[in-house]
């Protein structure tokens, strides 16, 4: 057996995947060594492409070739994102052949200000696809209640679509049926439905932050002595992705997906995210050691990644202690915590954080635009 980590995880039936982009992971052949490493695929999200515009000079020329060319804001962050996300593309190029279609996929996600807009998402999704020209590319669609219906068209279109904010088991169960109904649309059309990829990403470390929050809310007021609560802390992300494999193997490996398995198609795979820790008392690889298995990625940000690479240990548990994970839910009932209303605020403040940050952005390139706009004119005062 290979004594790369990474490598492993691939020969257990796990991709791993870097959740992380700015252009000098490109420019300076970061990418390109750890796609020689094993990292199959890439993902990206307005955060991170804040931090990397906001937070270097990367991007500088670029955007001053665009404010000269009088590209509007919308304009410049399209042009910047884009070029990065197929650059990205095309270096894990060989995955994506290599592994017929399976893996190598780099993510784009549509404006969250569009988390709440069926048709907006749909419209921005299939811009973005086409822009890109590149069958590696996934495009990032929240699974909110409006972008279920927006995923079920982009998978009947032929789109790649990356399902991101999934906190609990019941939305995931409705991203899997929307992939599954896109997939039926193409074959009842007649259209091949071989090539489609999806992943639906499961966020982790959010949950135990904010279950734990309770748990300790408990505790601190009295309702509910540390025995009952400490053995529950750091429980729920893990037991909730251990559930939602559960659900995964009972939908597609079952009869319905059957049919179209036969004609080709795809598992639409389940993807760990949100996977570094929080909390500095928990490993530093717990949202990676406890869930391996067959047909499932892991997107982690840079510092995991090394994590793994250095003390990680593969070996399948993802299906592992399901009688646990089940308790988890039940105890934490028992304590009177509605595990329902955390999910549904968390996927409302990751719509939030998202905007927050894509807003952030836009902002940060209107200012660089209208200083670029200044130094030209006073450049052109000069002459």
């Amino acid at each position: 057996m290979s004594s790369n980590r990474f490598e492993q995880l691939t020969a257990l039936g796990q991709s791993l995947w870097l959740d992380q982009m700015r252009r000098s992971l490109i420019t300076s052949g970061e990418l390109k060594q750890l796609i020689a490493d094993g990292v199959r695929g890439l993902t990206s999200n307005p955060t991170i492409f804040e931090k990397a515009i906001a937070g270097s000079n990367d991007y500088e020329n670029d955007l001053r070739a665009l404010t000269q060319k009088g590209a509007s804001v919308q304009e410049i962050y399209e042009a910047l994102t884009v070029e990065d996300i197929a650059n990205a593309a095309d270096l894990f190029r060989g995955v994506y052949d290599a592994s017929n279609a399976h893996d190598g996929f780099v993510s784009l996600e549509v404006s969250p200000l569009l988390a709440h807009d069926t048709a907006g998402t749909i419209r921005e999704a299939k811009e973005l696809f086409a822009k890109l020209n590149r069958p590696n590319v996934m495009i990032k669609v929240p699974g909110t209640p409006e972008g279920l219906p927006a995923i079920e068209e982009l998978i009947a279109s032929g789109l790649n679509v990356n399902v991101t904010l999934i906190f609990s088991v019941g939305v995931y169960e409705r991203v899997a049926e929307a992939y599954i109904r896109g997939l039926e649309r193409r074959a009842d059309a007649g259209q091949a439905v071989d090539r489609s990829g999806s992943v639906a990403s499961f966020f982790l470390s959010r949950i135990d932050t904010a279950t734990d929050k309770e748990l300790e809310a408990l505790q601190k007021s009295g309702a509910a002595p540390a025995e009952k609560i400490t053995p529950l802390l750091g429980k729920a992300a893990i037991a909730s992705a251990k559930l939602a494999y559960e659900s995964f193997e009972r939908v597609f490996y079952g009869e319905r997906f059957a049919a179209l398995k036969a004609k080709g198609a795809m598992v639409q795979r389940p993807l760990w995210a949100s996977t570094s820790t929080k909390n500095p008392q928990y490993s530093d690889v717990m949202y990676v050691d406890t869930l391996i298995g067959p047909d499932t990625v892991n997107t982690v940000p840079p510092n995991t990644l090394e994590a793994f690479r250095d003390h990680g240990t593969p070996a399948v548990t993802l299906t592992q202690d399901l009688d646990k994970a089940k308790k988890v839910f039940a105890d934490l009932a028992a304590l009177g915590i509605d595990f329902t209303k955390i999910t549904d605020k968390l996927t409302a403040d990751g719509v939030a954080s998202f905007s927050d940050s894509f807003r952030q952005l836009l902002s940060v390139i209107e200012t660089r635009r209208k200083e670029v706009a200044v130094q030209t004119a006073s450049a052109s005062a000069k002459l």
